[in-house]
């Protein structure tokens, strides 16, 4: 899925905006994040190093802002009819999705966020993290090693082996 919609969004974007402006803009996505941003940078032929940078940046940009907001923003939301179910659906879908988490918390959120699997990534963990109240001080680093880690893993499997230890 990550690599059909990174494709589309190069299709729609190629030739209009940089290269790298693109591969940061998909890596900021939701759903897609860096394993799109990173197979995005290799239909762009971005340098691998400039690649990795730019996808961990843009993935980890909004965590942050998840973390520290998403219960209030949620709050919000459920007050109108029109985005109410919406809400409730992402909250469902990620606490069904939090049982891993639960149970070994640090551990959970690291392999959750680290292993690129559609439904996992920096998003859904940071979405889980706040809802679960973890701390901020402890969350964000643990998200973003995740990234980091799954960031390593997409290179592998974007680049090629020799690509991603710069060879």
């Amino acid at each position: 899925m990550a690599e059909t919609i990174a494709d589309y969004l190069v299709g729609v974007f190629q030739g209009k905006i940089p290269e790298e402006l693109i591969v940061f803009i998909i890596s900021m996505l939701p759903v897609v994040e860096l394993r799109g941003g990173m197979i995005a940078a290799k239909l762009l032929d971005v340098e691998f190093i400039k690649a990795f940078v730019i996808c961990y940046v843009g993935n980890i940009l909004p965590i942050p802002f998840i973390l520290l907001f998403i219960r209030r923003i949620f709050a919000f939301l459920k007050r109108f009819t029109a985005t109410r179910k919406l809400v409730e659906k992402l909250e469902t879908s990620s606490l069904r999705k939090s049982d891993k988490i639960k149970k070994s918390r640090v551990w959970g959120l690291l392999t959750f966020v680290a292993i690129p699997l559609p439904g996992t990534g920096g998003w859904t963990g940071s979405l889980i993290a706040a809802l679960l109240d973890m701390r901020i001080k402890i969350s964000f680093p643990v998200i973003a090693l995740g990234v980091l880690i799954a960031n390593l893993i997409m290179s592998v499997f974007s680049y090629g082996l020799l690509g991603a230890i710069g060879l």
